[in-house]
C-alpha cells in the first residue's frame, strides 16, 4: 500500500455493465436497496450528503472528494475522518469489477485493528448486498441484518 498506510480492501465482480454499477453508488434511490437507508441526495463532487442507517439510528456526513465517471468515487466520512475510494473497472460489456479501499485511519494499536475489522466486514457486506441486488434484483437486507436488535445494540 502507497506510503504503507493501513488500508481496508474489498472486492466484488458484478455481473451489469460499468455504467450501471457505478450508478448505483451515485443515486441513493438504488443504494437504499443494499447499504444505507436515507440519504439527502445523489452524490455530485464537492457535495456534502447524509447517509443513514435508520435500523441503529446511526448517520454520516459524506464529502464527495472526486468523481471520475464510471472509474472511480472518492468520499470523506466518518468521525474521525477516513477517505474510502469506490474503483469501477469493466471487465467486458457487461461485467464490472469493484474495488473498494478505505484509508487515512487515525486509530492505533488495536483501535485500528478494530476499525479495519469493522470496515472491512462492512464494505464486504456492501458489496454482497449490491451483487444480490443488481445482479438479481433480491433485496437480502444484509446491512440490516447483520446486528439484529435483538442480541445487540451496535451502533455509534
Amino acid at each position: 500500500m502507497a506510503n504503507n498506510r493501513p488500508t481496508v480492501e474489498a472486492q466484488m465482480l458484478i455481473r451489469k455493465p460499468v455504467s450501471h454499477v457505478f450508478q448505483a453508488f451515485i443515486d441513493p434511490t438504488i443504494t437504499t436497496n443494499f447499504w444505507f437507508t436515507k440519504s439527502s441526495g445523489k452524490l455530485e463532487t464537492g457535495k456534502t450528503v447524509k447517509w443513514e442507517w435508520e435500523m441503529y439510528n446511526v448517520s454520516s456526513k459524506v464529502r464527495v472528494k472526486e468523481i471520475i465517471p464510471h472509474e472511480k468515487i472518492s468520499i470523506e466520512w466518518d468521525n474521525p475522518p477516513t477517505t474510502v475510494d469506490f474503483e469501477f473497472r469493466a471487465l467486458t460489456d457487461e461485467t464490472t469489477y469493484v474495488v473498494i479501499k478505505n484509508y487515512g485511519f487515525k486509530e492505533t494499536g488495536d483501535d485500528l485493528i478494530q476499525a479495519i475489522k469493522d470496515n472491512t466486514g462492512g464494505f464486504t457486506t456492501v458489496l454482497d448486498g449490491m451483487k444480490a441486488y443488481l445482479e438479481h434484483n433480491i433485496r437480502l437486507n444484509l446491512v440490516a441484518d447483520k446486528f439484529p436488535k435483538e442480541i445487540s445494540n451496535h451502533g455509534q
